[in-house]
């Protein structure tokens, strides 16, 4: 492999046809190039869907009331559904396996008024109960989140965002100060990382109270939005369980037919996180598909040229096999002049391909459809086994034939 004569030969043959050598690698290069574009852009199209779960537990169910479709029991159809603070009771007791469960209600079922002072904002402002930091993964920056002791006591405390606090407070520390909302004055008691990106960029963010004292203060009278729960089974058929389960537990409670699909709407997380990644998996395995047609072609050339390359030296292979040199020899000798064109258009084409779309991930703002266009390390390490099974691949059938030619036949040839 390190035969300063054998590099000498290859060296020497590329320089004889440096035009012909340069167009055979760059269809090479330009081959492992695009394989590395398409798998970039394939990565950004996954990992900006995939930020649409970064605050979500993969493994939880939402369930909203609707209005019936069926009647029931004697009772008409077109009902509105309405979700209880009870419910959500019923349903951490009725499915075997939950892990944390929290009711939502949205003040006002929009934006609302804060209020510090003389700086005011509207913003979304939710009910919510301790689990829910663990439905959403809230990261609490200062202080504390919602408690059991805010629940239990009806307090009259809020957790809001740095956005809040750029509006209202602006230079001021929050914590501990006292904000009224819609006229009701809270008590900060945390800050949380709020995150807004893409289509949503500028998006403000919610603050979160107790949900007893969203219901108490603004006279919610006991009902909830909508009911997130996580459970231990995390499959799509535990998943299936866990959502036909609390369907017939609310069903039972309100009184409606459990096949009644328009009675809830039910956004299951492991089922869209499994469609998501097989869609991606799909469109990744096509990438490749497209890649990989690309490179091939790159070896096909690199194989025709190889070809015209051994029969141009027919005449000096027979007189080398002629002196002593074995088909191992000759056969190797293709091969690393094969190898060495493709390996180096190729990875002229890898590096090229991964600064780009290094450049392309640092320049274009991150969103919900594409973010963070980068390869990893173990799809560069495939792309470069491509490489290498790509030049001993091109090389081969030249190589053999190269093997395959007599010396007297040889020195005859003209």
């Amino acid at each position: 492999m390190f035969d300063r004569e054998k590099w000498g030969e290859v060296f020497q043959s590329i320089g004889k046809n440096k035009l012909r050598a340069v167009l055979t690698g760059f269809a090479v290069f330009w081959g492992i190039f695009m394989l590395i574009i398409l798998l970039g852009a394939g990565a950004g199209l996954r990992n900006g869907f995939e930020y649409n779960f970064r605050n979500t537990a993969t493994n939880s169910i939402r369930i909203w009331g609707n209005e019936t479709s069926k009647p029931w029991k004697g009772l008409p159809p077109n009902r509105q559904i309405v979700l209880e603070e009870a419910d959500i009771e019923a349903l951490r007791h009725a499915i075997p396996g939950i892990q944390h469960i929290s009711g939502q209600y949205s003040v006002w079922r929009g934006q609302s008024k804060l209020q510090y002072g003389k700086n005011s904002g509207s913003f979304g402002i939710r009910g919510i109960g301790p689990e829910y930091q663990h439905l959403q993964h809230q990261t609490i920056l200062q202080g504390r989140f919602i408690n059991e002791v805010d629940m239990v006591q009806d307090r009259k405390v809020i957790v809001i965002a740095q956005d809040v606090v750029d509006e209202l407070f602006k230079k001021e520390e929050p914590l501990h100060k006292w904000i009224n909302v819609n006229g009701i004055p809270f008590e900060v008691v945390g800050l949380y990382a709020f995150e807004s990106g893409g289509m949503e960029r500028g998006q403000r963010s919610p603050v979160f109270i107790p949900l007893t004292a969203a219901q108490k203060v603004f006279n919610a009278k006991g009902t909830v939005d909508d009911i997130t729960f996580s459970f231990a089974d995390a499959s799509v058929a535990g998943a299936k369980r866990a959502e036909q389960r609390a369907i017939h537990t609310l069903a039972r409670r309100h009184d409606f037919d459990p096949t009644d699909e328009r009675a809830l709407w039910v956004n299951n997380n492991v089922e869209n996180v499994g469609t998501v990644s097989n869609v991606f998996n799909g469109i990744t395995a096509f990438l490749w598909f497209v890649g990989i047609g690309s490179l091939i072609a790159g070896i096909v050339g690199v194989s025709n040229i190889m070809l015209i390359v051994v029969k141009e030296r027919t005449k000096e292979i027979g007189i080398r096999k002629a002196l002593g040199a074995t088909p191992g020899n000759v056969v190797g000798q293709v091969l690393l002049e094969s190898v060495f064109v493709t390996g180096l258009a190729g990875w002229m084409g890898l590096v090229l391909g991964i600064f780009l779309m290094e450049g392309i991930a640092s320049v274009v703002p991150g969103s919900e459809f594409f973010r963070d266009p980068t390869i990893k390390l173990n799809v560069a390490l495939w792309a470069l086994f491509a490489l290498i099974l790509a030049g001993a691949l091109a090389g081969y059938i030249p190589a053999r034939r190269a093997a395959a030619i007599r010396p007297i036949e040889a020195l005859r040839y003209e």
